[in-house]
């Protein structure tokens, strides 16, 4: 109990003294800037990791989506709302229209050699302070987040 609250007491705290932003930034957005600064072995595209081809059907699978919810409620929407407004990390609204469903699944199952190489996650890490953890994610459990994800940006 006791190192709950010392642990929620941290998070508000470095909540509190981050940088203040009141812009809809997140770590899905690229700038041109940006993309000059990419590493050579890095694909600002699909981001690093198993994925480099997701087929998504034009139409939403609803049960897909479903098991996203239940996943993201208990990994993910700690730290991400689903609306453009940052929590501890940035909000989900509009991801899935800014980033290829590959870069999104390969954050999601492996979040911290993307954070140290793709410049807009670094940019985003400087003002939410906090990398995203590794929440053990599987390949099937990413792509229903990324299901639910969609969902969330109005696909039908």
């Amino acid at each position: 109990m006791k190192m709950n609250i010392l642990l929620i007491g941290l998070v508000l705290f470095m909540i509190s003294c981050g940088k203040k932003d009141n812009s809809t930034s997140d770590f899905s957005k690229t700038s041109a800037s940006e993309s000059t600064e990419v590493k050579s072995d890095y694909d600002p595209v699909l981001g690093e990791g198993k994925f480099d081809k997701v087929e998504l059907a034009a139409n939403l699978d609803h049960e897909m989506a479903k098991s996203g919810e239940a996943i993201s409620s208990t990994k993910c929407t700690s730290c991400h709302k689903l609306t453009d407004e940052k929590l501890v990390g940035p909000g989900w609204a509009g991801v899935t229209k800014r980033r290829a469903p590959e870069w999104i699944m390969n954050f999601i199952t492996n979040p911290d050699p993307m954070i140290d190489k793709d410049p807009a996650l670094q940019s985003q890490l400087e003002i939410c302070l906090v990398r995203m953890p590794n929440q053990n994610v599987t390949d099937d459990e990413a792509r229903q987040i990324l299901e639910y994800m969609r969902k969330n940006d109005g696909v039908q």
